[in-house]
């Protein structure tokens, strides 16, 4: 058997993925980036529900991400909160709105399919592959790793409940299994 090019294979399963993320934002009158705003919203936790982490998690400029969250929120799916603690600070959350049209925007019944067929055929655990292999691709890029809360070296778990060891703030049990930019891995 040919050896295969992981670049190739990583491409192409980008590739179904924007067209699946075209189809439907096209079905709902999107961009694919407002699809991907809103996704990453749905995904950070208080630490990360910011423009200026948007635009590190998306790559994008702070100006194409500024015009998005305008145009978002006109829409009504989102809603942006100043910081009570520091008034410099924007906080960035999904309205009713916005949750309700990701959950119409996400391409489930694909990746249902293809995760159905992968745990009838896998022999490999496919999960830790691909975290395996993005991890990889994050520390190439030299890019943050956004990772779940709960993975990382600085979160801290007590009798009290949880805090952020970086921060030293309290964290609620949903702040732990959502995305962090300050994420470091154990």
């Amino acid at each position: 058997m040919e050896k295969v090019d992981v670049f190739d294979l990583i491409e192409r399963m980008a590739s179904l993925m924007r067209s699946e993320e075209r189809k439907k934002c096209t079905e709902l009158g999107l961009q694919s980036v407002h699809l991907q705003v809103l996704n990453y919203l749905s995904r950070c936790n208080k630490y990360s529900d910011t423009p200026a982490a948007l635009s590190n998690y998306l790559g994008m400029t702070r100006g194409t991400v500024s015009q998005t969250l305008l145009l978002l929120e006109k829409k009504g799916y989102l809603v942006k909160t100043t910081d009570a603690n520091d008034r410099r600070v924007v906080h960035v959350e999904l309205s009713p709105e916005g949750s309700s049209i990701l959950d119409q925007a996400k391409s489930a019944d694909l990746f249902n399919q293809a995760a159905a067929f992968l745990e009838d055929n896998a022999t490999l655990d496919y999960e830790t592959v691909f975290v395996t292999t993005l991890t990889a691709l994050q520390k190439a890029n030299q890019s943050q790793s956004f990772g779940l809360c709960k993975t990382c070296n600085y979160f801290t778990k007590s009798a009290d409940g949880f805090t952020c060891g970086l921060t030293k703030a309290p964290l609620t049990q949903v702040d732990s299994e959502k995305i962090c930019q300050e994420h470091t891995v154990v």
